[in-house]
């Protein structure tokens, strides 16, 4: 049975995808799924949050070479310290991944080809991909290799904004990614207290409907400091009732369930409906 691969996206940055990437993951991984994580944000964040940095050397091979050598990727996967979590890390040298795809034949297609000659993906439930804030070769590459996409946003009035954008940007790749279907939206940075967060989750429930989740992330500190010590929030925060822990727990949960229900979701919905 091949994985679910899901892109994590949003072009603004500071909306937690690398945070609900890695935590969802470990989540998910705590679950009893099998999970990998592929980094594809130059500035390695979820990388350096959970093995900490690839160091560049002669002859070892990155996810850069993969992709411009279109090869595949199994050489590249390791293992994190959550049991069913491993990752595909990125080295700084992505940053060049953009300029070399531009000339590439097939330039959107390049990581779905690179997926597919990767046989131990066949071994995951679900594949999660980090995503650069902006829409780039990279992020249209994530989307063409993926079956939905999800995508974290802020509690604030610009990022909801931005939400249109981005629909409107995915809404024209249909005729290259005709299988992508949107899983849905989840708020991050909340606080009950705050009247924005409110009026944002308000506003975005009318909009969205049910594409909006249920589960919303809080804002929490320990979660800020967790990669700093390369620590998903489950470890770090190490109660089952902090605050992290049950934000997270419980979006697996609804993640799962949406999952089982994707098969209606039509690829035509966008991230903002109407």
């Amino acid at each position: 049975m091949s994985p679910l691969i899901i892109s994590i996206v949003n072009h603004k940055g500071g909306c937690l995808k690398t945070t609900v990437t890695a935590n969802l993951g470990a989540a998910l991984a705590r679950q009893g799924k099998r999970v990998l994580l592929v980094d594809l944000d130059a500035q390695q964040n979820l990388t350096q949050s959970l093995i900490g940095p690839v160091e560049l050397r002669d002859g070892v091979p990155t996810l850069y070479d993969a992709l411009v050598d279109e090869t595949g990727l199994d050489h590249l996967i390791v293992g994190t310290p959550t049991k069913g979590l491993d990752i595909i890390p990125c080295a700084e040298d992505f940053a060049g991944a953009d300029i070399s795809l531009v000339s590439a034949v097939g330039r959107e297609s390049i990581l779905k080809d690179c997926i597919a000659k990767s046989t131990s993906f066949a071994n995951y439930d679900f594949i999660l991909l980090d995503n650069p804030p902006s829409i780039s070769l990279v992020v249209m590459n994530s989307l063409v290799a993926s079956d939905l996409f999800f995508v974290p946003c802020s509690a604030e009035y610009l990022p909801m904004v931005g939400l249109t954008l981005l629909g409107n940007s995915i809404g024209k790749m249909q005729k290259i990614a005709p299988q992508l279907r949107p899983l849905g939206v989840v708020l991050t940075m909340y606080s009950r207290t705050e009247r924005i967060c409110r009026q944002v989750e308000t506003m975005l429930g009318k909009e969205l409907g049910p594409m909006l989740f249920r589960t919303k992330v809080r804002v929490n500190t320990k979660a800020k400091s967790a990669p700093s010590v390369r620590k998903t929030i489950f470890e770090y925060e190490n109660m089952p009732n902090g605050r992290g822990t049950e934000d997270f727990t419980e979006l697996a949960k609804e993640f799962l369930e949406r999952v089982g229900d994707v098969s209606r979701v039509t690829p035509e919905q966008g991230v903002v409906n109407g």
